[in-house]
């Protein structure tokens, strides 16, 4: 079956359409899921180019499958590739000159914590905290994107603040 050629992806309108339709919610999957480290933006530039690169092959239907598979193995193997750099990089001390050192050791072991506590969430949990509290959106919207029932999202979110309550005392 030969496909007609303003039902691909390779007609300008429609991957522009594709793309306004998709890259937010990607970056903000791609963030939610790895943190702002591995660049986001970055993969999701390139899942859409490599989308580009193979519009004669993807159909219309299949494009968001195809990004976000495209990007979140990006992002996989950015991470294998950042496990390899920290094990052979030579850290260097950070200079800061604005404020005090105590402030700064206070705000780093703060952050750590932060860090530390959202990463002890389950997936399912950061994702849904951080698309509340980061991005704004409600619960309703949330179960829309992620395809769960509103009582669902509100179990993982108020899951997730009790988690991070116990982990950080400082909230």
């Amino acid at each position: 079956m030969v496909k007609k050629q303003h039902d691909t992806i390779c007609e300008e309108q429609l991957f522009s359409s594709i793309f306004k339709k998709h890259s937010k919610d990607l970056h903000n999957f791609l963030y939610y899921k790895y943190g702002n480290l591995l660049n986001p933006k970055d993969k999701v530039q390139e899942a859409f180019i490599k989308l580009w690169q193979n519009c004669a092959k993807v159909a219309p239907e299949k494009a968001k499958s195809f990004v976000f598979t495209t990007a979140n193995n990006l992002m996989l193997n950015e991470v294998a590739h950042q496990k390899v750099v920290l094990k052979h990089q030579h850290s260097k001390p950070k200079h800061y000159t604005n404020e005090s050192p105590e402030f700064l050791m206070q705000e780093s072991q703060y952050n750590d914590k932060l860090q530390r506590a959202l990463s002890n969430l389950t997936e399912a949990q950061r994702l849904a905290f951080m698309m509340n509290r980061v991005e704004g959106k409600r619960f309703k919207d949330i179960a829309e994107l992620l395809g769960i029932s509103v009582k669902a999202v509100e179990k993982r979110i108020y899951g997730a603040l009790k988690k991070l309550r116990k982990d950080i005392k400082e909230l």
